[in-house]
């Protein structure tokens, strides 16, 4: 089985050029010999090659329409069949839009393109999905399409495989969200997800996506000024996007022996998630609306 490794890898720098696709299976950047996407629906999607595959495919640089695989005549190349959602590497990119999991993107010389070398391959960086939909493509097929937007400079992620939680970093700064809030969400926060199986601490709900999971972790003393809390466990819990705003809105607060005000219920809690009470205390006091 292939050790997947997301995010950017070590002295691979934006714009490297490779002469082959075994050059960039050497250096870590894209595994799979043959097909445009690289991974499985485990793991996720870490790396895709955009190389005139698909008349679809839109590069405008900092925004990608990528169009998912299936569905060609390997002689002739064009579409002779609709693709599927639960194709290999399309499920895998639905995992990494799900997961706010980043794709390695690198750029070959068949793919038509302003930003595609004339020969070989050159590596494009880091890009998250933030949007997959389907339509009817050029030759009259159904497709799956997805939107990548580029990593910002000031944006950095590693992937960091632990049992256990991560300690998390004391002074945080605020993480810039779209589409699904996911989207730029941090490595503690996708752990804390993961202990919890994507599943709400309040009503046990998870969200599917043609069958990726989906949830949210919420800090109970918020990043930033001027609350300040920190990006720790004991700072994170994982809700539903429905009780995630609740909490962030002050609809609700959480007692110490874990029992809700404001709504019914109780925070369930994993043997190996230890909260600060102090934080639920902060929010009890500054958020929420006691009326």
């Amino acid at each position: 089985m292939a050790d997947y490794q997301f995010g950017n890898i070590e002295n691979v720098k934006e714009g490297d050029k490779f002469v082959n696709r075994q050059a960039l299976r050497d250096a870590g950047i894209h595994l799979a010999p043959v097909a445009g996407i690289d991974g499985n629906p485990r793991v996720g999607a870490p790396s895709i090659v955009l190389n005139g595959g698909y008349v679809d495919d839109l590069d405008l640089g900092d925004e990608i329409i990528y169009t998912g695989h299936g569905g060609n005549d390997p002689s002739s190349k064009k579409q002779i069949k609709d693709q599927s959602w639960d194709a290999t590497g399309n499920k895998a990119l639905i995992v990494s839009e799900m997961q706010g999991l980043p794709i390695r993107v690198t750029r070959g010389f068949k793919h038509k393109s302003k930003f595609s070398p004339k020969e070989g391959y050159v590596y494009g960086g880091l890009y998250y999905v933030t949007d997959h939909f389907e339509e009817k493509g050029k030759n009259g097929f159904v497709i799956c399409r997805y939107k990548l937007e580029k990593v910002s400079p000031s944006e950095t992620w590693q992937n960091l495989v632990k049992k256990e939680l991560p300690l998390g970093n004391e002074n945080s700064k605020r993480i810039a969200t779209e589409v699904l809030r996911i989207v730029r969400d941090t490595k503690l926060s996708k752990e804390i997800k993961k202990l919890y199986n994507y599943e709400c601490q309040i009503c046990g709900t998870t969200i599917s996506v043609r069958g990726a999971r989906y949830a949210e972790a919420a800090h109970i003393k918020p990043l930033g000024k001027p609350h300040n809390g920190n990006d720790q466990p004991g700072n994170l819990i994982c809700l539903c996007p429905n009780h995630h705003v609740m909490f962030d809105k002050g609809v609700f607060a959480i007692e110490n022996d874990l029992s809700l005000v404001g709504i019914e219920g109780s925070l369930s809690l994993h043997k190996n998630h230890t909260i600060e009470k102090s934080n639920f205390d902060y929010h009890k006091e500054h958020i929420f609306i006691n009326e």
